[in-house]
């Protein structure tokens, strides 16, 4: 079998890709026998890889993004071939993990050290790739593999992104590039923010000009079947086009990119401050501030490469650019080939007759020479310094250097190392450079490495796209500043390893994020002071933010969620600690030229990359084969998946395939377990073992509803109900039944489990997802879920407790029939005695029947018993109840088997505590409960 998996981040599409319209598998022809057109195209459609599945799940808590991705491919060739899987990701991302189902076998993925001696050659692929890459701000991750005929392969892709706010908003931007039509595409995001949502839109399909690239009909809004639930602080977005919604778009399935765009609210001026299991992260973004003036020197490449659209795009947007200019700013314009020209020797201010006369100046550069751009870089620091040094500036102001070119350095002084320390020494840290690169000949990695070093930023602009619009989009970030010199300060006795502290300038519309580690977990107060220069003004502020148990966050996370530091279940803030003290180490690693310091901040970032599972430059994803059996996974890292007899992993150098161990056998389909339960329409079924007494109810929810059935502490099990018509004849409106179950588990480690009649998602130390029509056993530290092949779904937690949920599918269900769950309690002795919920509360109780009828109950098989329904109501008592019951027959486990119960009717009025709408969560993972006894929410 043959394996190959990268990032191939340079071309817009990877060679061999899924859109090519090449055959794929054809038996070769007879010499001389001619085979008409129609009857090869169809050959070839036969024989292309089918994708019947494209899935993509995010979940953005506290500006940090899980992804997973997706992906069911069949081979419907007559022979093996190669199928590809590649998906494009944003280029700040982070890939945690990829996993791939060939058949019945596993490959998972693993992150592990990359040979020191291949780090320069993964630093020049990924510049280059980024270079070359045909989509703004990506990376494209193709893996491709050799699979027998008819047989399926299913890739899981796993990525984390901190989200960042630009022009007031933050962007989540999810690739929906399948390369065909998909039978079942779904994209599906959930936000929380906890300091609740300011706005939040979805934007129109988004794509390239790339060639073969589709738009929709309308592009003035969503596109087509999205769907927007959200309250003040979550927000579930769902995009599940059909197949012919998918063909307006795009025939070739290259939909675009699906954009969402949101704000969140800021009360606060030192900014957003959350706590979590012993970090923190600080987002600092103050509003209603005065603008900072700016002096601002444009630099603009005039060489003969820029001759045509590049140039007149580029003029167009400076145009635009100057007359955004306000009046207490300064500015010059230089234009440079191999000659520098400068349009004033000094800076001037913004009135009406210089722009016009800028403007003029701008209009009249026409391309020709070469590229000479230390000796511009140098001639645009001098007129900042100068200005800075000979004027009386009463006012603070901020100095910029906006850059743009589309080649390399060809005149002067062309070393890319002299010209950045030329550059570094003449700014002294007090001018940030921000760079443009038109094209795919621009050096953009000198051009990132200016940016770094001089408190800026960089973009790269296509030949293809409206390079005016991008410009004019990259100024409006940086066109409004509105403090300098911050510095944030905390408590050196009770904050480490924090991240960056100290920026040179803030703009209105972005944001500042720290995060850190607290020394004292028991702590109650944690004091931030901020110090910055605004205007006229030196700002100072200070604020002592509650660390107390009321403000610690939620500790959910949506992804790939390998341990920490083993001593504690991981949470988000933990994720974006790393992530984002992972990126400034790889940015400072950039920017060094001391060998033994680059060594050093090469160490670090492998040690959390290896730690927390990221993919970086330093960092290799292999694919492994399972070490031990199933049973004996507890010292491996993460969650382990094994599926059938012999599963097999595999190196990503395509090391041959060796045969693992055998695995424990999944539980058989045929199980006796306790009659606490909850199933079909949904009826709830109580056991009281003391007593030998059963009780029965039903709910009747609404479609879209969440159940809490068991709440304990951090604990939950929840479930969803989907609606049918009832039967013809029925006195119901409606049926409802369970479609899914969601577990939390707090420990032995944080996890998330979602089922459903068709897939089993894990989410623990790895996100696992599992389908339900083959047998399967996953576990890890006491936790273990098994999967029998459309029958039932074990969870078993420590050994002390077990659930069970039965899958129940229909062949040709009826109008009033839908697939879906039953959920069975097998073992409740870990649940403490606070446990609650519709059947949880039940678990640690007893009921007996009033005193007339109690003979009846001693025997409930005698002959005398009456039979069902002939009986009076009789009064029951438990948790202090007394509750009018009848006498009633039910069927569980799948019909196989009758019991009697004593029925409460009305929805369980006066049986259960509270009423019905008090179980209703706010999302799946809820943990908290109407009765106080939930300690925190999932998400």
């Amino acid at each position: 079998m043959l394996l190959l998996l990268g990032l191939c981040l340079g071309l817009p599409l990877c060679a061999g890709s899924l859109g090519e319209a090449r055959s794929w598998g054809d038996t070769s022809e007879p010499v001389g026998v001619r085979v008409p057109r129609q009857l090869r195209l169809l050959q070839r459609l036969k024989a292309k890889p089918l994708m019947t599945e494209f899935s993509v799940k995010s979940t953005i808590i506290s500006r940090y993004a899980f992804t997973t991705v997706s992906c069911r491919m069949l081979n419907r060739a007559s022979e093996d071939q190669e199928i590809v899987f590649q998906m494009q990701i944003p280029a700040a991302a982070f890939i945690t993990n990829f996993t791939m189902l060939v058949g019945d076998k596993v490959y998972q993925g693993e992150i592990t050290e990359k040979a020191k001696k291949n780090g320069d050659k993964v630093k020049e692929k990924r510049n280059k790739t980024t270079e070359d890459n045909g989509e703004k701000g990506t990376e494209t991750f193709r893996a491709s593999v050799v699979i027998p005929s008819k047989d399926k392969a299913v890739f899981l892709l796993s990525y984390e992104e901190l989200l960042q706010r630009r022009l007031g908003k933050y962007e989540h931007i999810i690739s929906v590039r399948p390369q065909q039509l998909v039978g079942r595409l779904t994209v599906e995001v959930n936000v929380l923010e906890r300091s609740g949502l300011a706005s939040l839109e979805v934007l129109p399909l988004h794509n390239s000009r790339q060639k073969g690239s589709g738009r929709g009909e309308d592009d003035s809004g969503p596109p087509p079947s999205t769907v927007v639930n959200q309250n003040e602080t979550f927000a579930q977005v769902i995009f599940k086009p059909t197949v012919v919604q998918q063909a307006k778009i795009a025939q070739n399935g290259i939909l675009g990119d699906f954009i969402l765009r949101y704000d969140v609210n800021r009360d606060k001026s030192i900014g957003d401050i959350q706590v979590l299991n012993g970090y923190f992260v600080h987002y600092f973004a103050p509003k209603d501030l005065p603008p900072l003036p700016k002096n601002v020197v444009f630099v603009l490449d005039s060489s003969a490469s820029m001759v045509g659209t590049k140039l007149r795009q580029t003029k167009d947007a400076l145009f635009t650019i100057l007359h955004d200019l306000r009046p207490q700013d300064h500015f010059n314009v230089i234009g440079f080939s191999n000659r520098i020209k400068v349009w004033k020797d000094h800076l001037v201010s913004v009135t009406p007759d210089s722009v016009r006369d800028g403007k003029v100046y701008i209009h009249h550069m026409s391309p020709t020479g070469g590229t000479d751009i230390n000796g511009a870089l140098q001639r645009a620091i001098r007129l900042l310094n100068n200005y800075v040094a000979h004027n009386d500036i009463e006012d603070r102001s901020v100095s910029l250097i906006i850059f743009l070119t589309d080649g390399k350095p060809t005149v002067g002084e062309t070393n890319t190392l002299k010209i950045l320390n030329n550059t570094k020494e003449a700014t002294r840290g007090q001018i940030c450079i921000f760079t443009i690169g038109i094209g795919d000949d621009v050096d953009f990695k000198l051009l990132e490495k200016l940016s770094l070093e001089n408190c800026g930023l960089t973009r790269r602009v296509h030949d293809e796209d409206d390079a005016g619009s991008q410009l004019i989009g990259f100024y409006d970030e940086i066109r409004t500043p509105l403090l300098s010199d911050i510095r944030i300060d905390y408590p050196p006795s009770l904050v480490e390893h924090a991240t960056r502290t100290l920026f040179p300038n803030y703009f209105n519309g972005s944001e500042i994020i720290i995060a850190g580690k607290l020394v004292d977990r028991k702590m109650d107060q944690l004091h931030v002071e901020v110090t910055a220069s605004n205007s006229k003004k030196f700002v100072i502020l200070k604020t002592d933010v509650p660390v107390g148990p009321h403000k610690v966050g939620n500790g959910v996370t949506g992804s790939s969620r390998p341990k920490g530091d083993g001593k504690e279940d991981p949470n988000h803030l933990e994720r974006l600690w790393s992530h984002l003290t992972t990126k400034e180490l790889l940015s400072s690693w950039l920017q060094s030229d001391d060998e033994r310091e680059k060594e050093q901040l090469r160490q670090k970032a492998l040690a959390l990359a290896m730690n927390y599972s990221f993919l970086i430059p330093f960092t290799s994803l292999k694919l492994k084969k399972s070490a031990q059996p199933t049973e004996k996974l507890e010292d491996t890292h993460g969650m382990s998946a094994a599926i059938g007899p012999e599963t097999v992993m595999q190196s990503l150098r395509g090391a041959p395939l060796q045969p693992g161990p055998a695995l424990k056998e999944p539980h058989n389909p045929r199980i006796k377990i306790s009659k606490t339960s909850v199933d079909g329409d949904p009826h709830f079924v109580v056991d009281f073992p003391l007593s030998q007494l059963t009780v029965c109810f039903n709910i009747d929810g609404e479609p879209g509803d969440i159940l809490r059935l068991v709440s304990d502490h951090m604990d939950s099990v929840n479930g969803e109900l989907i609606g049918a018509p009832a039967p013809p004849n029925g006195h119901k409106k409606q049926r409802t039944y369970f479609r899914t179950i969601t577990i939390l588990v707090n420990k032995p480690e944080r996890s998330y489990l979602e089922i459903t009649p068709s897939r089993v998602i894990l989410d623990g130390g790895d996100r696992l997802v599992l389908p339900c029509n083959q047998s399967v056993v996953v576990g890890s530290r006491g936790l273990e879920v098994s999967v029998s092949a459309n029958a039932n779904v074990t969870v078993t937690i420590q050994g002390t407790i077990a659930f069970v949920i039965l899958i129940h599918l229909y062949k040709k269900p009826a109008p009033y029939q839908r697939d879906h769950l039953g959920f069975y309690i097998s073992n409740s002795k870990g649940l403490s005695g606070n446990c609650h919920g519709l059947l949880g509360q039940f678990l640690n109780q007893d009921a007996r029947v009033a005193e007339e009828s109690a003979r009846l109950s001693k025997n409930l098989t005698s002959p005398l018993f009456p039979k069902a329904g002939e009986r009076p109501e009789t009064i029951l008592k438990v948790k202090g109840h007394q509750v009018p019951v009848v006498w009633k027959q039910r069927k569980i486990y799948n019909g196989e088997e009758q019991i009697d119960c004593w029925f409460a009717r009305n929805n369980a009025d006066k049986l259960i505590d509270g009423k019905y709408k008090d179980y209703l969560a706010a999302h799946p993972f809820d943990s908290e409960t109407a009765f106080g006894l939930g300690t925190s929410r999932a998400l």
